[in-house]
């Protein structure tokens, strides 16, 4: 096997144990073997990687030690080695022939190993530094060839892409055990019934985030609303609990001398203070006398309302420092105790009330029963009618006639004087059957009733009714009943507010959705119904794609407007049995019953996909958010509220892999690619090393002359088992598992070779085209690759034509546009495929050094008037700016004379020929020059 193929083998093979998701280690030692196996020449060869405080130690290489030292001993000083300092700087490679006419490498190294020549290689992939490649000689010179430099570098790009996955791998596994803490947390919060236990609760999962125990929290007071006081503290703390309070009693702490819960109490953000002796915030008298090193406080604040902080504190001598997520994530976890905190604190405050008004009404009974027995010598009327009272009252006679009114109680029943109830019977205030039963004087006689405090509805002279507490005495005289007194408050107020907290207990109060704690409640209830009628549910768990975009660019107030408007389109895609909630963020669920079939399940899931195909108009502008829908179905997918809400989220986040509103129903192992795919990529592997790919062209014609003048070069794939496989079917696989790169590398030098065997045979051919992918693209040795394919087969630049997607060009303007003009300059003509189906601006088009642009066949093959139109546009546009247009797809001579009517006359397409192999288009195209 030749010495290129054999590289093929090795990025193939290499890819392959990326893809297997080994230890980062393990792939990164074949790195560094195929380096070494591939430039004999090279006596060593070591790869470093970044650490925490900036440096970069050894990871792995060959030999694995030098004078003793093992690799990741070894420590890169940029202070001496300059060389290291530039590349890290730069992001480009640098090779030394010859060290001692360079000062830049580090002089105790070259003098310690008698290095004579040394190729030092960034790491990077994305403009993004993963570490550091070192080659180097022990006295005998490398004498690389450039070659042999871009050969090593398309081992360190895959050495990038080791470690980038390496980083995914762990980031989407810490997110994932993130997201279950929270979900744990809220839930063990919201089952929480008293103030200490939702605390304990608190303590328990910081402690899972920070790694410590030393917490401890402080509430304002509620009668002193500007004092603040300790609570409690974590039971596990250093300290002991008398210890705390004694030291908190020594010295007054509130946020009139502490500057730091000031901060923290104004900005309504964490503040994080790795050593309190170095920062003049603190008061460092306080954190002396408690033994505090480094103090990290948080607000605890309900529905914009501060309750308090809870405090993090540092007792050892090391500064502790925390990263961005994990803050993030305690103060989630202190927002949903705060939360459940303000839902318990009133609760106790309105038992609280309700005791104190109950107490008062006793004795303000007890207080009149005192002067009616003082006053039995008066007239009733006179005796009882108390102008100066609060409070209402009237009175009734044994036919429950009203016999006297207060002027409170007129007031507060719509009457201008009192005397317009006088007479009227109590029927008039009541109305109720059940309550005019349960008040009357035969029914409390029976049940013994002398006075009970009762609430209700008294109904105004107008009719509308409102709340009242009230209670009823009997009046006695001499041992006999001879009426009764009412004595009654409006409690409207009281219960308007009872009503709003227990709103917003189980509602979002941005968008008015049931919050989790209700989506919980009704799941539960939903899952027993299911199981007693023998039915089916689903839970579909929303996420809204670049919601995060919104907020960082436009501002949160418009992404809380475009969560409202996400809410009421939501709202008209479920059926009024669902429960439709917002969990937080931008993430909602559906709780859908009564499910008899999946397609009950896809026809709320078209509707919402249909409801966001339609933009949302923020700052006067149309933008465009998908979302993304996971769905588990009970009882197939769990039959628990829990692990439903679990599975439909990690659903969800299968669905994120695809473009554009996308749905996936759960399935066990579903992040597994299906057996037959597995095959297909196990078989792709060693495609290129046996041989298998093949090279068809698709003839580009001028439909003016009638004559070939370039090809497109399609790749594709003649499986020894499976025969020929459409490319459809294996380069998604070849594009996620990074095989497109060694792949497109093949193809471009392929399809050189071949044009210049054509001219050679004197075939003049204008053009090979060649497309490009994403992941080829974004290689950092892009240019010097295709340069040197270039050079290899003695093909001048200008027949080759590089064919690049219209997304991929927006995807990333800045690498884009300095690579294009690269190979641009270097004569190679590039083309825009698929022209017209992207997200291209026309200002950023003229800008881009391009020579054609390439209809895309979907305008061509469904020629509406509209699409036309479209088509018409396009190869207008192309004709202002001076491009060359191809129209693919050409089947039909209509679609062919249409496109030479509107002056473009370059196309390719079945019309014409099918893709053809090298010697067919010899026979089709050429056959007379033999003749």
């Amino acid at each position: 096997m030749c010495k290129e193929q054999t590289r093929y083998s090795r990025l193939a093979n290499i890819t392959k144990l990326i893809n297997m998701k080994l230890e980062l280690r393990e792939v990164l030692e074949q790195v560094t073997i195929a380096i070494s196996d591939e430039i004999v020449r090279c006596d060593s060869v070591g790869i470093y990687l970044p650490q925490e405080d900036g440096s970069f130690r050894g990871f792995v290489g060959k030999p694995e030690s030098l004078n003793g030292w093992t690799l990741d001993m070894h420590v890169i000083d940029t202070e001496f080695d300059l060389l290291a300092k530039e590349v890290i700087e730069t992001k480009k490679t640098i090779y030394i022939p010859d060290t001692s006419k360079d000062d830049r490498p580090d002089p105790r190294a070259v003098a310690g190993f008698q290095i004579k020549s040394l190729l030092a290689i960034p790491i990077s992939f994305e403009d993004e530094l993963f570490g550091l490649v070192f080659l180097f000689d022990y006295g005998i010179p490398m004498n690389l060839t450039e070659n042999e430099i871009q050969t090593v570098e398309a081992y360190v790009n895959m050495a990038a892409v080791a470690i980038q996955n390496a980083n995914n791998l762990t980031y989407k596994e810490r997110l994932i055990k993130e997201k279950q803490l929270l979900l744990d947390a809220t839930r063990d919060l919201s089952m929480c019934s008293s103030m200490q236990e939702s605390l304990d609760k608190c303590f328990f999962y910081l402690a899972q985030v920070l790694d410590t125990y030393n917490t401890a929290v402080h509430l304002l007071d509620p009668i002193a609303e500007k004092t603040i006081k300790p609570a409690t503290l974590s039971k596990r703390s250093d300290w002991t609990e008398a210890e705390w309070l004694h030291t908190h009693n020594k010295i007054k702490i509130d946020q009139s001398n502490d500057l730091v819960m000031q901060e923290v109490f104004e900005t309504r953000k964490a503040v994080l203070i790795p050593d309190v002796f170095k920062d003049a915030r603190p008061n460092h008298d306080v954190c002396r006398n408690f033994g505090i090193k480094g103090l990290l406080m948080f607000p605890l604040i309900s529905m914009g309302e501060i309750l308090g902080q809870i405090s993090v504190v540092n007792l050892g001598e090391e500064e502790v420092s925390y990263s961005e997520t994990k803050l993030q994530l305690a103060q989630s976890i202190i927002d949903a105790t705060a939360a459940t905190l303000s839902n318990l604190l009133y609760m106790e405050k309105q038992e609280v009330i309700i005791e104190e008004r109950t107490s008062e009404i006793t004795v303000k009974n007890q207080e009149l029963e005192v002067v009616v027995a003082e006053l039995q010598q008066l007239s009733r009327e006179k005796e009882l009618i108390l102008n100066s009272a609060g409070e209402g009252i009237f009175g009734l006679d044994l036919d429950r006639n009203i016999t006297f009114c207060n002027p409170a109680g007129a007031h507060m029943l719509g009457y201008e004087t009192e005397d317009e109830l006088i007479g009227k019977t109590v029927n008039v205030i009541f109305k109720n059957t059940e309550t005019i039963r349960r008040n009357s004087m035969a029914y409390k006689l029976k049940s013994n009733q002398k006075h009970s405090l009762e609430e209700g509805e008294f109904f105004r002279k107008d009719n509308t009714n409102f709340s009242v507490e009230y209670v009823i005495s009997q009046i006695e005289e001499k041992g006999e009943v001879v009426g009764e007194v009412v004595t009654f408050k409006d409690i409207t107020e009281r219960k308007q507010l009872e009503e709003e907290i227990t709103y917003h207990a189980y509602y979002d109060s941005l968008t008015n959705l049931p919050n989790r704690v209700l989506l919980n409640d009704r799941l539960a209830q939903g899952i027993i119904h299911s199981k007693e009628n023998k039915e089916k549910l689903a839970v579909l768990y929303l996420d809204l794609d670049r919601f995060k975009y919104v907020n960082d660019s436009l501002g949160h107030s418009f992404g809380d407007h475009l969560l409202r408007a996400v809410a009421n389109r939501l709202r008209n895609c479920v059926p009024n049995t669902a429960t439709l909630s917002r969990q937080g963020g931008d993430e909602f669920a559906i709780c859908l019953p009564h499910i008899q079939a999946k397609d009950d399940v896809l026809e709320v899931v078209n509707n919402i996909i249909s409801a966001f195909s339609k933009p949302f108009r923020l700052l006067d502008n149309d933008i465009f958010i998908k979302a993304s829908i996971g769905i588990s179905i009970y009882p197939d997918n769990g039959d628990t509220k829990d692990t439903l809400i679990k599975n439909a989220d990690t659903a969800m986040y299968k669905s994120k892999e695809t473009i554009g509103c996308g749905y996936h129903f759960f399935s066990e192992g579903m992040d597994i690619r299906n057996f037959e795919n597995i095959q297909l990529e196990n078989a792709l592997y060693k495609a290129l090393e046996n041989d298998e790919l093949v090279l068809l062209y698709q003839p580009q014609i001028n439909y003016k002359t009638n004559q070939i003048e370039g090809v497109e070069a399609l790749v594709r794939w003649n499986h020894p088992e499976q025969g020929m496989i459409p490319p459809g079917k294996f380069i998604p696989i070849a594009e996620e598992t990074g095989l497109i790169v060694p792949i497109g590398e093949w193809v471009l030098t392929e399809a050189c070779k071949q044009l210049k065997a054509w001219h050679n045979q004197g075939f003049q051919l204008q053009s090979v085209s060649v497309n490009l992918s994403v992941l080829q693209f974004e290689q950092n040795n892009l240019f010097s690759i295709v340069k040197n394919v270039l050079e290899k087969v003695e093909l001048s630049p200008e027949y080759l034509h590089l064919e690049l997607t219209e997304n991929l060009i927006v995807k990333n303007t800045e690498l884009t546009l300095k690579t294009m003009k690269q190979l641009n300059g270097l004569g190679i003509n590039l083309a825009i495929d698929d022209f017209g189906t992207g997200y291209s601006s026309l200002g950023y088009l003229k800008k881009l050094p391009i020579s054609t642009l390439k209809i895309d066949k979907s305008f061509v093959q469904e020629m509406t008037e509209d699409e036309a139109a479209i088509t018409n546009t396009i190869i207008t546009l192309a004709q202002n700016l001076n491009l060359e247009v191809i129209a693919e797809g050409v089947e039909t001579l209509e679609q062919a004379e249409f496109l030479s009517s509107q002056d473009c006359y370059m196309m390719q397409g079945y019309f014409f020929s099918k893709p053809l192999t090298a010697d067919q288009i010899l026979k089709k195209y050429f056959s007379h020059k033999f003749n």
